[in-house]
């Protein structure tokens, strides 16, 4: 799938405006007026539920025939920003609708108890002479919107989260660079049927108070399959500190839901120093995310190296009541990319937490083969062994965390590195994993228990030693893959019995 956050590279920056006069009136923009509650959403949702889908009008086909490169001649003026004009706390920049957000979204802006639609206009963008005269219509409208804050108090609005085409959304730690996207509802991900993919159909943004830190975006979600009703609460990372979102969700389904994903995360995976030679590239590696951490009901914390691999893989990890899961970027080394434009090192990691007990399932994690950074390869989410039954609600909540290592997690030696490649007669293949230090290591490393395994083929004794190029410890072992086309590999640190790693896991492929 094509990266939605590429679409708009060179729109979606980081965005610093002060405090300025605006040069369009939001009371222009205002089209329709009603009283707002969440019980209206949520009401909503279940009577369309009770319809047949109806998808939203497309937009004019010029708008949909636009080049890239004729995309990138139009963005928004931040000095037309909603309540740019006004003391609050909370800044808001629209999206036009074209290219591949051909279906746009209505948004609401909510002051005292009352939802105002916004109508579209076009003299809220700026475009250069390179961008076409095209017409527009009661079907135009916005893609999506994107959030800003004063995060350095500093009187200059940063931008942190972004909603924008399908269900997806992303947030950055402040000083980040946007990576990895998250969804409100996966739908039959790498499904033989076909996936889907639900709009966020309907956006009501909260006006901020004065003094206030946490903002509140409410959701309609509607799809062949099912609708449904969110709230966003949203609370921006200071410096070093994680963006934050409290997610509720309903979902009203119109068919019985057997394939969906709570907690969907999307990232993309090219490359590192597991398959560096398959690529020609003068970059060491090229990922937003590199490793799947799942902290699963029995306590175990789980590191599984992403791959992409030459084939569609889908591995399913069964657990019962998660305590948390997420795709996590750790290399933060800039010369570990030498990308002096993408910045990978600066992208975030996404942390979910369950707000409730989420009962049996599993953490699925599909890898698609890409030869392009564009393109997204790598979702992950939490699906329930239980499906909805057509007529029922199931209402969830979870935590995410936009930003670095998440806190709270049990101290344990963590995966920074894994390598593959060829002994020195090309014969066998080596691994070496890297861990962090650990205050349970004891000097002599002979008297730590090393736990590895495979599903097949023939391993070497895997050696431990100290590293002094990272201060930790390195594992390395070797295998023959003889004719397996797939070997699951497992490896853990104990200590007297007591586990002083995290459960490294990779899934090898010829």
């Amino acid at each position: 799938m094509i990266r939605p956050q590429n679409v708009l590279t060179s729109l979606v920056v980081i965005t610093a405006v002060s405090f300025c006069q605006p040069v369009f009136s939001k009371l222009e923009l205002i089209v329709a007026e009603e009283v707002f509650s969440v019980d209206n959403i949520h009401e909503r949702a279940r009577e369309l539920s009770t319809q047949e889908y109806i998808a939203r009008p497309s937009i004019p086909k010029a708008w949909q025939d636009l080049s890239y490169d004729e995309f990138s001649h139009i963005w928004f003026d931040p000095r037309n920003g909603i309540w740019i004009d006004e003391k609050r706390p909370l800044k808001m920049d629209l999206f036009t609708a074209g290219l591949y957000a051909t279906r746009p979204a209505e948004i609401n802006i909510v002051e005292d108890d009352i939802a105002k639609t916004l109508g579209y206009d076009i003299s809220l963008f700026e475009t250069t002479d390179a961008f076409p005269d095209l017409p527009i219509d009661e079907t135009m409208g916005y893609s999506g919107f994107r959030l800003r804050v004063d995060l350095d108090e500093n009187n200059l609005f940063q931008e942190f989260f972004v909603f924008q085409g399908a269900s997806y959304f992303r947030g950055i730690g402040n000083g980040q660079n946007y990576g990895l996207s998250a969804r409100g509802l996966a739908l039959r991900t790498a499904d033989p049927a076909g996936e889907e993919f639900p709009d966020f159909t309907h956006f009501w943004i909260e006006a901020a108070a004065p003094g206030d830190t946490t903002f509140t975006v409410h959701a309609l979600l509607d799809s062949p399959s099912t609708t449904g009703a969110y709230t966003f609460n949203i609370q921006p990372g200071k410096r070093g500190e994680p963006t934050t979102v409290e997610v509720d969700g309903t979902l009203y389904p119109r068919v019985d839901l057997t394939h969906f994903g709570l907690g969907s995360l999307t990232s993309m995976f090219l490359y590192d120093e597991t398959n560096r030679l398959r690529f020609n590239d003068f970059r060491p590696a090229v990922h937003d995310s590199e490793g799947l951490m799942i902290w699963n009901g029995n306590g175990e914390m789980l590191w599984r190296q992403l791959a992409n691999p030459t084939k569609l893989r889908i591995s399913s990890f069964m657990d019962e009541n998660p305590r948390g899961f997420g795709l996590m970027q750790r290399t933060r080394r800039a010369e570990d990319y030498a990308d002096l434009e993408a910045h990978y090192e600066n992208r975030p990691s996404l942390w979910i937490i369950p707000g409730e007990d989420w009962g049996k399932g599993h953490v699925e994690l599909v890898e698609i083969p890409v030869d392009k950074e564009i393109y997204d390869n790598i979702v992950a989410y939490w699906r329930p062994n239980e499906p909805i039954k057509t007529g029922e609600s199931y209402a969830f909540s979870y935590r995410m965390g936009w930003g670095d290592q998440p806190e709270n997690l049990p101290l344990l030696s963590r995966v920074t590195n894994t390598r593959i490649g060829k002994d020195f007669n090309q014969v066998r293949t080596v691994v070496t994993v890297d861990f962090t230090d650990h205050p349970a290591l004891p000097e002599d490393l002979d008297d730590v228990k090393l736990t590895l395994r495979s599903s097949t083929g023939e391993l070497s004794k895997g050696i431990l030693q100290r590293n002094p190029g990272t201060g930790g410890v390195r594992l390395a072992f070797s295998f023959l893959p003889g004719e397996a086309e797939l070997i699951e590999m497992r490896a853990q640190m104990h200590v007297d019995a007591t586990p002083i790693s995290e459960v490294w896991l990779y899934q090898w492929t010829r």
